[in-house]
């Protein structure tokens, strides 16, 4: 929905970053599903949890900003639980190599 209501405000260019790094997260932590190595799972995991932080920025410009849509808190707590989520299993992982 966010990204809609910032087409039709035509803010397409954080729409597209927001829908880039969105889409990003799931599919680093998806290719880390057939990681060849624990170092690789690792490896792709910290991708997701940076492009979790890209996202984060998008969000909070969007939100700071005037004349742009607001993201719903629900969508600001669910990308902090992907954050701590992620960051927990990278620290795990390390832990066990």
């Amino acid at each position: 929905m966010l990204i809609l209501s910032l087409e039709e405000h035509k803010k397409y260019v954080i729409a597209r970053q927001i829908l880039c790094s969105g889409t990003s997260i799931g599919a680093n932590a998806r290719e880390a599903q057939g990681a060849e190595s624990k170092a690789d799972f690792i490896h792709k995991l910290k991708i997701a949890y940076k492009e979790a932080e890209e996202l984060t920025y998008w969000l909070d410009l969007s939100r700071y900003s005037k004349n742009y849509p607001d993201p719903t808190k629900a969508l600001i707590d669910l990308l902090e639980s992907s954050k701590k989520l992620l960051g927990r299993i990278i620290s795990t992982s390390k832990s066990r190599t």
